[in-house]
Formats: structure tokens, sequence, C-alpha cells
């Protein structure tokens, strides 16, 4: 028999929860009993799908459009869940992408783009998140604490990537906002945690592992010997929303296989 559900009455938002990672979350936070809002910036049937799923399991949702990284549509996409839902419990800050090339062939505006989503985007979101905590406070009978906000980091927060610079380097980045706010809004009873995924089976990394010979080539960096799938990132993240998990806050979880294990020194290097 399943427990009851650990985050019921709560409402999350998970951005950029339309596909892989982000709607794994979503269906994991929506089967422990949250209000989900699904954040998308383009594809809106995938993001109603979410929904209809979340709600075809018994859960509740609602599709948000917004780009992350602008911050008027940060705003309104806060104002209209707040609508929705009556406030925020729980914030997902997920939506990333790449754009990858050679160092000395990397545009500015490449560089600047993975840089705008990937952390100024977390920024503005995890900003009018702690907002509305601060504005309402605890609620004992919801959650010990006032709010949870995960960062979505990745194992290349302390592996560096070449030809991904721009995605690595916006990585260490969210290494040190979720650290830094973790550590200013702690006495606020607000934790702020980051998930670091590794090679998980998604459409961002779709040519690491839709080949035989490529998914052998990419399992040789992980010594669990399988790549990771959303749901292992959702089961995750609706564990470290819960009470269950009141006591962690400023610290990454690596969700990897022990591919920050450095495996390719496991025979001397």
């Amino acid at each position: 028999m399943k427990k009851d559900p650990r985050l019921t009455g709560q409402s999350a938002l998970v951005t950029g929860a339309n596909s892989g990672i982000g709607k794994g979350v979503a269906l994991a936070l929506g089967n422990e009993g949250a209000n989900v809002a699904v954040n998308y910036v383009s594809r809106p049937d995938d993001a109603q799908a979410v929904v209809d799923e979340i709600k075809a399991n018994g859960g509740n949702a609602i599709a948000l459009a917004a780009d992350v990284s602008n911050e008027a549509q940060v705003q309104e996409m806060f104002r209209k869940m707040i609508e929705a839902f009556g406030t925020i419990d729980i914030l997902i800050n997920n939506a990333g992408l790449q754009k990858d090339s050679s160092f000395q062939d990397m545009s500015l505006a490449d560089w600047q783009l993975v840089l705008n989503v990937n952390l100024t985007g977390q920024f503005l979101c995890a900003r009018e998140a702690v907002r509305e905590f601060l504005r309402r406070g605890i609620v004992p009978e919801r959650s010990k604490a006032a709010g949870k906000i995960i960062c979505m980091s990745s194992v290349h927060e302390v592996i560096p990537w070449g030809g991904h610079v721009n995605y690595a380097t916006s990585k260490g980045g969210v290494m040190m906002l979720m650290k830094s706010m973790a550590q200013e809004l702690a006495p606020k009873k607000i934790r702020v945690n980051s998930i670091g995924p590794g090679a998980i089976q998604t459409p961002i990394n779709k040519a690491a592992w839709d080949t035989p010979q490529a998914l052998e080539s990419l399992l040789t960096l992980i010594p669990y010997q399988r790549i990771g799938q959303p749901e292992d990132i959702g089961n995750l993240a609706a564990w470290l929303c819960s009470d269950e998990a009141d006591y962690i806050t400023g610290t990454t979880i690596f969700m990897d296989g022990g591919m920050t294990l450095y495996p390719g020194f496991s025979t001397n290097g």
C-alpha cells in the first residue's frame, strides 16, 4: 500500500516541465499530492499532456508559459500560479539548455543564451519564490519549512566539459547560487538544495544514447552501468521537498550512477 502522499496541499512550480527531467519531476510531485504548475516556453501541447497525465493520476495541475530568463514573464507566471493555487511552497528550477561548440568557435550569443536561461533564469524564479515564502511564512500543517527550492544542476558543476564551456560554467554558477541562497535563507526556514543529474535519457542528450555504439561509450563513464531515467530524478526531488529531508539545505545530491567517481581512474588511470 502506498504511504500517504508526502506533499499533500503544497503547490509546486516546475520550470521546463514539458519534457525530460522536468516532466519526470512534475509527475512525481503530482503523485505525492502537490498542485503542480507545469512551465514551458515552447510546445504547449506537450505541457498540456503533462498536465493531463497528472490529472489522470488524481492530481491537480496547470500549464504556464514563460521564458525564465525574462523578468516580466517570470513575474507574470508567478502571479498566475498564486492566483490559481493561492501560494507556492516548492520551486524546481529545472529549465535549461545547451548550445555546444568548441571554445574558439563559441559565439557571444550562444554563451549569453545559456547563461541567461540556466543561471539568470534560476535567480529570477528563486527570487520570486522567496518573496512569496517570506510573505506567507511557515504553514505547519503543510510543511516544517517556509519554502523549498531545488536548483537542477549537473555533474558538470564539478566535472569540466570541453566543448560545452558555457553549459559547465552555468552549472558551476548554479552551485554557488544555491549555496549562497541556502546560507542566507536558512534562518528564515527556507531550504535550498541542488540535484546534480548525470546521464539521464532525455531529448537534450539523445545523441549520447540513441545508438548501441553511443550508449556503450556513455556507459564507460557510469560505474553503475545504466543510464538514468527522468523518474529517478523525480523520485529524489519529491523526497527532497518533503519533511523527511527537512534538515538538508545547501547541498548538491548527485544522482549519476557514480559518474562523479571519475571511473577512468578505477584501474590507476
